[in-house]
C-alpha cells in the first residue's frame, strides 16, 4: 500500500509567481483549482498502483492496455481555513482495491515552518480501471498490506465502498422518505409553502427560483489522456458556479465546507457544448449557526442538432456564510421532485456536520 503514496508540493508562501496564479479576489487561494489538482493526483496514484512504483511515465493508453476514470468522489471535507497563505502539500494513496476499482484517500496539508503540518482537507476518490480496447472493466492489482496502520486504512476504504453502495440502495430515487423526513417536509409546507398572493414572504424562496446556469464550449486545452475533458476541470467549473449561487442566496461571501459527492456518468467530449445548472437544495434552519447552504450543480452535454441534453455529472457542495448571521431565507420546494431534492440536501447537511465534527475531534486528539 505504501508504494502507491504520492505527493505534490505547492510553494505558495515562497513563490509569489505561483501564488498569483491561484489567488482569488479576497487574497486567498482558489479552492476549485486545488480540488482540480486533487482529482489529477488521485488518477496518477491509481495509475501508479497499476504500473508499479518504479514507473515514471504513463506512456500511451494503447501501449499499457488500460485507462483510469474517476467513478465518483465520495467526500472532500474542509477541516481548517486556507488562510493565511502557506505552502501546501497534496498527498494520497490507494487504501482499498476491489475487482476493478480502487479507493484513493487524499489529503491537503499546510506546511508551517514553526508549527509543523496542519490538515486542511480530507477526501476519497473512487477510481475504476477500464480495458483500452474493449472499454470494459479490467481487474486491478491486489493491494499488499504490510502494517497494522495499513490494515486500518484498508478497512476504512472497504467501509467507504460498502457505505456508498448502501447509500445508493437507500436513495430517494429508489425508496420513499422516512416518516420523520416526511413530517419535516410537511411541516415546512404548512409554514412556508402556502401560495397566498396576499402575503409577502421575504423569508421564503422557491427552489425553482434559485436556478443559475452557465453554458461553455469545451476546448482541447482541457483534455485528458483519453482525449476527453479533464474531470478536475469540470469539478472546478461546478465549484465556481455553485459558489456564486451560494453567495447570491446567502447575500454574503461564503466559505467552502465540503464537496458532498460527485457522480461521473458520461465523459464530456472535446468540442461539445456544456451546460451547468446550479440550484439551492437546502439550508440550515433559521437561527442556527453556522449558516450553511447545500448546492447542486448538474452538468450536461447539449446536442446542437436535436437540442437534447445528456447529463454527464452531478455535483453536491456545502458552503457556510461568512457574516456570522443565520440563514436569511429558507428554501421551499413546489413539486414532488423538488421535495426529494430538498430531503437529499437535508441529509447531506446533517451527514456533513457529523463527519466534519468527528474528523476535527480526531485530529485534535492526535495533537
Amino acid at each position: 500500500m505504501h508504494e502507491t503514496y504520492s505527493q505534490i508540493i505547492l510553494p505558495f508562501a515562497s513563490s509569489p509567481e505561483l501564488f498569483e496564479q491561484y489567488t482569488n479576489a479576497s487574497g486567498g487561494l482558489r479552492t476549485g483549482m486545488l480540488m482540480e489538482h486533487l482529482d489529477s493526483l488521485a488518477g496518477s496514484i491509481a495509475c501508479k498502483h497499476m504500473l508499479g512504483p518504479s514507473v515514471e511515465t504513463l506512456g500511451r493508453v494503447q501501449e499499457r492496455g488500460f485507462y483510469i476514470v474517476t467513478a465518483s468522489v465520495e467526500r472532500l471535507d474542509m477541516l481548517a481555513p486556507l488562510y493565511p497563505v502557506r505552502d501546501i502539500r497534496l498527498s494520497g494513496q490507494v487504501i482499498y482495491a476491489g475487482k476493478s476499482s480502487m479507493e484513493v484517500a487524499v489529503k491537503m496539508e499546510a506546511l508551517n515552518p514553526n508549527r509543523g503540518e496542519e490538515t486542511l482537507m480530507l477526501g476519497r476518490f473512487s477510481m475504476v480501471c477500464r480495458d483500452a480496447r474493449t472499454h470494459k472493466a479490467r481487474p486491478v492489482n491486489p493491494l499488499i498490506i504490510d502494517t497494522p496502520e495499513e490494515e486500518v486504512l484498508y478497512k476504512m476504504g472497504e467501509s467507504s465502498k460498502n457505505r456508498r453502495q448502501y447509500a445508493a440502495l437507500q436513495a430517494l430515487s429508489r425508496v420513499p422518505p422516512s416518516s420523520d423526513e416526511a413530517a419535516d417536509l410537511h411541516a415546512t409546507y404548512l409554514k412556508y409553502g402556502q401560495e397566498d398572493e396576499s402575503l409577502v414572504r421575504s423569508d421564503r424562496v422557491w427552489m425553482g427560483d434559485t436556478l443559475l446556469e452557465k453554458t461553455m464550449l469545451m476546448f482541447p486545452q482541457e483534455r485528458n489522456v483519453h482525449q476527453k475533458v479533464f474531470g478536475g476541470y469540470l469539478m472546478r467549473l461546478a465549484h465556481e458556479l455553485g459558489f456564486a449561487n451560494a453567495c447570491f442566496f446567502m447575500r454574503s461571501h461564503v466559505t467552502f465546507h465540503s464537496l458532498d459527492g460527485i457522480s461521473f456518468t458520461q465523459p464530456v467530449p472535446i468540442g461539445s457544448i456544456l451546460r451547468l445548472r446550479s440550484q439551492i437544495l437546502h439550508t440550515s434552519p433559521p437561527g442556527e449557526l453556522p449558516a450553511t447552504v447545500h448546492v447542486r450543480v448538474v452538468a450536461g452535454v447539449v446536442n446542437v442538432q436535436t437540442g437534447h441534453e445528456e447529463t454527464t455529472n452531478d455535483f453536491r457542495f456545502t458552503w457556510a456564510g461568512d457574516d456570522g448571521k443565520s440563514t436569511p431565507r429558507i428554501i421551499v420546494p413546489k413539486t414532488y421532485q423538488e421535495s426529494m431534492l430538498w430531503l437529499e440536501g437535508k441529509r447531506a447537511l446533517e451527514m456533513g456536520a457529523q463527519i466534519r465534527g468527528n474528523r476535527i475531534r480526531a485530529l485534535e486528539g492526535e495533537q
